[in-house]
């Protein structure tokens, strides 16, 4: 008797609340306070919270206040019924890592990047969370010549190890992007850190988050990126979205551009179960144009979208699609797929 495929959790990130900046023009929409996006969460159908180290408690607060103000943020999501999915520690932002964190000529912002790493996994720890998030926005150049390239990998991996040795039991996933807010990025794809994991000093513990639009921004399909971390047991972590072509990282709402696309990545997902081995994120932004009182439509929308090519997903009829492979017929399983997607 076939296994009944299970349920999915979800979650998103305060920043996905947003006031509308973009690099061109000021904020549109007033700022929400981080408990009253707390409190949508469930209203909307959501259970877990992406969380930055930041977005708990600031990156400048001694031990004791960032003890204190932890307790506070754990109370706030017990009570609306939450729990933290991830901390991504936020080194992309201050000073110091202008030119990159880890990977940084200064010796010194490599010790603070490592230092607020440690700090990210306590309070990982002190929120009951086991999953660190990197995302390693800086960690590349906007000219070759300005880092050694072949160093660079290593500091990576010594960041890394530097975490797994702070924690025995804390899992590590990078999220990878081919550039921006660099020009080129070290470790672009998931294939690339991919091949990082493995000279870790505990590669069982040390993984991928793929994104969809940062697949997309490297010219590959999130599918197959997702099907690739699959296979070796390393994806826990995902963020639905889409991407208009090419561009600016546009963390557009999931399956928007491109509903085809986006119905792979949830028949991979569903094939792999992958509902038993993680939560479904999203990272969207509302459009710029949004009104205030619409500014959480888009993760609503978005999370309808993935239930609705789930039933899809499904309802496909595998026999069929078999079938079709095994006669090499492709436009005729194409067929299929566009009419099943139609609705037909």
């Amino acid at each position: 008797m076939a296994k009944k495929p299970g349920n999915y959790r979800f979650s998103f990130g305060p920043w996905n609340i947003s006031m509308g900046a973009d690099p061109f023009g000021p904020v549109v929409r007033k700022e929400v306070a981080f408990a009253k996006k707390v409190r949508e969460y469930k209203k909307l159908g959501f259970d877990y919270v992406q969380l930055h180290d930041d977005d708990v408690v600031p990156a400048d607060w001694d031990a004791a206040a960032t003890t204190r103000g932890v307790a506070k943020v754990r109370q706030l999501l017990a009570s609306e019924g939450l729990k933290g999915e991830f901390i991504a520690p936020r080194l992309w932002e201050d000073p110091r890592t202008i030119d990159g964190a880890y990977t940084a000529n200064s010796a010194s912002a490599r010790r603070y990047a490592r230092d607020r790493s440690r700090r990210a996994v306590d309070i990982a720890n002190m929120l009951g969370i086991d999953l660190i998030v990197l995302w390693p926005a800086r960690e590349g150049t906007y000219i070759r010549e300005a880092k050694d390239p072949i160093a660079a990998t290593g500091l990576m991996v010594d960041a890394v190890n530097d975490m797994l040795e702070h924690d025995p039991n804390i899992r590590i996933v990078g999220e990878m992007k081919p550039n921006e807010p660099m020009d080129q990025a070290y470790c672009p794809t998931v294939g690339h850190f991919m091949g990082l994991c493995y000279r870790t000093a505990d590669p069982k513990r040390v993984g991928v988050l793929i994104e969809s639009a940062h697949s997309i921004l490297a010219g590959l399909d999130p599918s197959d990126d997702m099907a690739y971390a699959l296979w070796h047991g390393k994806l826990w972590g995902v963020h639905l979205n889409d991407q208009n072509g090419l561009k600016y990282d546009q963390d557009k709402t999931f399956g928007s551009v491109d509903l085809r696309r986006a119905f792979n990545q949830v028949w991979v997902l569903d094939r792999a179960g992958y509902y038993d081995i993680g939560v479904v994120g999203l990272d969207i932004k509302a459009m710029r144009t949004t009104k205030q009182i619409d500014e959480t439509r888009h993760l609503a929308n978005s999370l309808r979208v993935f239930q609705h090519l789930l039933k899809l997903v499904r309802s496909v009829d595998a026999s069929r699609v078999e079938a079709l492979r095994g006669a090499r017929d492709y436009e005729g399983l194409e067929l299929y797929i566009m009419e099943h997607l139609l609705g037909r």
